[in-house]
């Protein structure tokens, strides 16, 4: 398997451990009733802030998650695979792990900054295999 698309299956992972995360810390935060039910109407209480900042964490991760691989799947299918794209992977990988606690502590601005490297990283691979 590619560095690209081993990345991409890490970052998937890490998409299915945030889901987790994000659900542990909502049920003790809200109980088990309503995370467990039909969730028609809105939480009985708000979020607890971690609650809140995982979610949005796991929320962003899906949109970024969408970006990269298609970017992965652009470099591989365009035979355009290199050195740079791997190690663009690795750092897309990298950012998103480190984007979970920096959110979940509401660290600013390196949230923001992690968030930048993932997305350029991303970019650079789009624009790899473009070329």
């Amino acid at each position: 398997m590619s560095p690209e698309l081993t990345a991409l299956a890490l970052a998937c992972l890490l998409q299915v451990g945030q889901i987790m995360a994000m659900s542990a810390v909502v049920t003790r935060s809200l109980g088990s009733d309503w995370p467990a039910g039909p969730r028609d109407t809105p939480p009985p209480t708000p979020l607890s802030p971690l609650a809140g900042r995982l979610r949005r964490a796991m929320e962003n991760h899906f949109e970024a998650l969408i970006l990269f691989g298609a970017a992965v799947l652009v470099v591989t299918l365009a035979g355009k695979t290199s050195p740079l794209t791997a190690l663009c992977a690795w750092a897309y990988l990298t950012a998103r792990v480190l984007y979970v606690p920096a959110y979940a502590l509401g660290l600013t601005p390196g949230r923001s900054i992690i968030w930048g490297l993932g997305l350029l990283a991303t970019v650079v691979m789009l624009l790899a295999g473009l070329l």
